[in-house]
């Protein structure tokens, strides 16, 4: 019984600080593949909009791009609405929004994306530049050149 009434005592006492730590929900979203949060990783966010008008964000490149390359998958599996219809990035350098189609991708750089080795977006030759200078890279790449083997390759 002393144990039931000091437990009871604590929690009054702690109450209203144990309540500034619940998370809100609304602004807790996690990536679909990885299960990372998603407002972690504001650098390497990425978003595609389905056909049905929804808009999904993920973590990285390369998680919207394993949902892209296996949509049949996620929508069998009920995690997709609807087929995605368009992809956007965000430049890595100044956070711009950039059609997916359009952006370079860096492969190889010194940078590490959330889940490990990614494609790292730029809109234009000269961050494309920029970005070589401070973190390297092996290979630039558009959007038709990426394959799903190299996605499933740097998921590994």
């Amino acid at each position: 019984m002393r144990v039931f009434i000091l437990v009871f005592l604590i929690s009054l006492a702690f109450g209203e600080d144990i309540k500034k730590f619940e998370v809100n929900s609304s602004n807790f979203k996690l990536d679909m593949v990885y299960n990372l949060p998603l407002n972690k990783y504001q650098k390497f966010l990425a978003k595609a909009v389905l056909e049905n008008g929804d808009e999904v964000e993920f973590v990285s490149v390369k998680s919207m791009l394993q949902v892209y390359f296996n949509q049949d998958y996620f929508l069998k599996k009920r995690l997709l609405k609807s087929k995605i219809k368009k992809m956007f990035v965000k430049d890595y350098l100044d956070g711009s929004l950039v059609d997916a189609k359009e952006a370079f991708y860096v492969f190889g750089s010194r940078l590490v994306g959330p889940h490990g080795d990614d494609l790292i977006p730029l809109k234009n030759k000269t961050n494309l530049e920029l970005f070589k200078i401070k973190y390297g890279g092996t290979k630039v790449l558009k959007f038709d050149e990426i394959k799903p083997a190299l996605i499933k390759y740097l998921d590994m």
